[in-house]
Order: structure tokens, then C-alpha cells, then sequence
């Protein structure tokens, strides 16, 4: 079925006052009420704009509305949401409304059958709430607890949905990666009725480092060597979210060269890798002893031909 939009319908916004919303109704059902309009579509025309403020006019009622409408635009295939529950009473103290008029099957997915006998309360499950969430690579390696910050969608006492700031207190499991989620069961949506409330996901999104990579669960980090340890092999100092370790470089190595540390990376079954990935810093000739320096490394390595791969 199509889904209707019956703020469109009394010609309002979505953020319309209940008094704007009666001032609106009663100028259409003048209108278009079928005793005196002489437009050729003034019934369905009437019973459109009273199906409108039928939904409207209580405050639960369009509060409903309001959440399953956030999913959808006008003319849309709609499908009644999972855990909705009929039992909306068809009663007001307009006269219009005294009339057995027939409701759309939209409006009759969303609040019960066509002669409901008793009064009764809509029934929904709330809607799940999505939102993304940073956090450091040491909350990665560690795990812990996080209070964090959200602007999640409410309706108000109105029945308007604003977006309103809460904190929540949110565990963060280790070895957890950039794309999974956290649900937090009962933290989504209100439900109406005594309907649960939705969840709320929460998708990890890990904040960038200013020294490590992250690619899956292996963890790289550059690592600036001088040009005699990489020659002749050093032992030095490397940082790792763990803390510092020696590493060994081994004789000979060269730029781009990666040193790994297994077991080094993001915690899970099995653990990543870090890797180290070598670059060779060269040291400025800034003085007349360093310069007298690479003159006589140039006489050392005369024959050395760094270019060489270029000649074919």
C-alpha cells in the first residue's frame, strides 16, 4: 500500500502546533464536505482530510505516526512495522467524525480494525536507532567503558520528534574493529502502548592515529632508521600501543622493508600482526665535517650505482 502523508493532506508542516493542525482541519472539512462543496472529488477529498486529523489530532496517536513516517515519503511502498499492535478507538468530539466513514487500509495498518468496541492504546515496538562512535586505538588493545554522547530522535509531550542529547555509559569489548557494531538492547526508539523500546546500534568507527595504521586487525607503524643501521643492523626502541619494545634491524635492510611482531595487533582469535616498515632517513649535511663526511662515503662507495634499475 501507498504511504500517506496526512500533513500534506491538511496542508501543515510536520511541526505544526495542535491548534494549527484544528485550524487547518476545519477550514478543509468546510470545504470539502459533500453536503455543500461542488468540486466533483469533494467526498474523497473530505474523508481523506478527516482520516488526516483523525491521526493527528490525539497526541499519541500522530506521536506514532511521527516515528513510523520518519521511514518513509509520500507515495512509498509502505509495510506496517514488525510489533505493531491494533486498538485505536475511532471517537472525538467532532460531529464529522460521529459518521461511519471508511478509513484507508493505511490508516487502518497503523491503528486497528474498522469498528474497533473498546477502547484501546496503540501498540509499537520502537524503532531501532543507528549511530557512529569513535574511539582511540588503546580503547582497541585494552577494552574498558565509555561515556559517550549522542543526539538521538525523541517525541516530545507535542508528538513532534526532536533530536535530544542523553549520555550513556557504553562498555567497549577489546579487540573490537572499525565497522562492527554494539547493540544496546532497549536504548533505541520508545515503544508505544507497553511495547519495548527499539535498540540502539552503534557502529565503531576507530579514530586515527597519529604513529599506527589499522588495516583489518594488523596494526603498521613507520619506522625512521639511519642509513648505518639499516647497513649494519641495530637494536631500537619501538613504540607499540602495548608500550615500548626492542626490535631488532636486521644488517642489510632497505626502505620499505617490514620487520613484523606477531601477535602484535588488534586482539582477537588469533591476534594480528604489527608491522614496522622501514624508512631510511638520511642526516643533513648541515656542517663542513658532515660534508667532508658523504665526500668520503662517495669515495667508499664509488662503484655504487643507486640508479641502476633505471638503465634498462
Amino acid at each position: 500500500m501507498e504511504y500517506k502523508d496526512y500533513y500534506a493532506m491538511l496542508g501543515v508542516e510536520p511541526t505544526a502546533t495542535q491548534d494549527e493542525i484544528k485550524r487547518a482541519y476545519r477550514k478543509l472539512a468546510r470545504r470539502y464536505h459533500p453536503d455543500v462543496s461542488k468540486e466533483p472529488d469533494a467526498e474523497a477529498r473530505f474523508k481523506d482530510v478527516a482520516e488526516a486529523y483523525v491521526a493527528l489530532k490525539d497526541e499519541e496517536k500522530r506521536a506514532a505516526y511521527d516515528d513510523v513516517g520518519a521511514r518513509y515519503k509520500r507515495g512509498q511502498e509502505f509495510t506496517p512495522p514488525p510489533g505493531w499492535d491494533s486498538g485505536f478507538e475511532y471517537s472525538g468530539g467532532e460531529a464529522d467524525f460521529e459518521q461511519d466513514l471508511d478509513r484507508s487500509d493505511f490508516f487502518e495498518s497503523l491503528f486497528g480494525a474498522r469498528h474497533a468496541q473498546s477502547r484501546g492504546a496503540a501498540r509499537m515496538a520502537g524503532g531501532d536507532h543507528h549511530a557512529k562512535v569513535q574511539i582511540d586505538l588503546l580503547d582497541v588493545y585494552r577494552g574498558g567503558r565509555r561515556t559517550i554522547t549522542l543526539r538521538t530522535p525523541q517525541a516530545d509531550a507535542s508528538g513532534h520528534v526532536r533530536l535530544q542529547e542523553r549520555q550513556l555509559d557504553v562498555n567497549i569489548p577489546k579487540g573490537i574493529r572499525s565497522g562492527q557494531h554494539l547493540r544496546l538492547a532497549g536504548q533505541g526508539g520508545p515503544g508505544f502502548g507497553d511495547a519495548p523500546a527499539g535498540d540502539l546500534y552503534l557502529e565503531i568507527e576507530i579514530t586515527p592515529h597519529p604513529l599506527f595504521r589499522v588495516v583489518d586487525r594488523d596494526v603498521y607503524l613507520d619506522l625512521p632508521v639511519a642509513p648505518w643501521e639499516a647497513a649494519l643492523g641495530a637494536s631500537v626502541a619501538l613504540p607499540t600501543p602495548d608500550g615500548r619494545v626492542q626490535l631488532s634491524v636486521p644488517p642489510g635492510s632497505s626502505a620499505g622493508r617490514k620487520l613484523r611482531l606477531k601477535g602484535k595487533g588488534l586482539p582477537s582469535t588469533p591476534p594480528g600482526d604489527l608491522y614496522a616498515v622501514l624508512s631510511i632517513v638520511v642526516p643533513p649535511a648541515d656542517s663542513d665535517k658532515a660534508k667532508d663526511a658523504y665526500r668520503e662515503m662517495a669515495k667508499t662507495f664509488s662503484g655504487f650505482a643507486p640508479r641502476r634499475s633505471l638503465e634498462a
